[in-house]
């Protein structure tokens, strides 16, 4: 069974921001996932409350892993980073979100996929249009309807590759 095309939200405002993003890269890689590219980093106004300008990115990655233990693994990179719980919306060290899994639904206790804001965010839209403009939602809805050209609060601040070395 060939491995599924999935999106990786990846984001910071706390500490060393790109440093943080950079990490979570790498220890995904260390734990065998195949990150196949990653989308520039672009610097975004928060949702929520008060708080620093969060580092934002996407990932594409080809998963042979179902979502539930994808989603674990997002979690323990989080962990190890140092995300603590916190309030909603709130400043973070790093958070991780599983945006798509292929062209799955997924609606289960603790995992919802695609992604239940991905079509409101477009701090989560534009990295993963970055990658591939022609990505659609399961429903056959293309991402692309959902985000506008140039969105306000969302500028480049490190070209596409940085996280990976390039």
């Amino acid at each position: 069974m060939a491995p599924t095309r999935t999106y990786v939200g990846l984001g910071s405002n706390l500490g060393d921001r790109l440093d943080n993003l950079k990490r979570a890269v790498e220890l995904l890689l260390e734990k065998g996932i195949a990150v196949m590219e990653a989308s520039s980093v672009y610097e975004t106004d928060p949702v929520g409350p008060p708080q620093p300008d969060f580092l934002n990115a996407a990932l594409a990655v080809d998963c042979d892993l179902p979502p539930v233990e994808l989603i674990a693994v997002l979690k323990q990179v989080e962990s190890e980073i140092g995300r603590e719980q916190s309030e909603r919306w709130g400043p973070r060290v790093i958070d991780l979100d599983l945006l798509l899994y292929g062209e799955e639904s997924v609606a289960e206790p603790g995992v919802t996929v695609p992604h239940a804001e991905l079509t409101n965010r477009a701090f989560a839209l534009v990295p993963i249009l970055e990658i591939d403009d022609d990505v659609e939602l399961p429903s056959g809805e293309p991402l692309s309807a959902f985000c506008e050209k140039d969105p306000e609060g969302i500028k480049v601040y490190a070209p596409p590759g940085s996280l990976l070395g390039g």
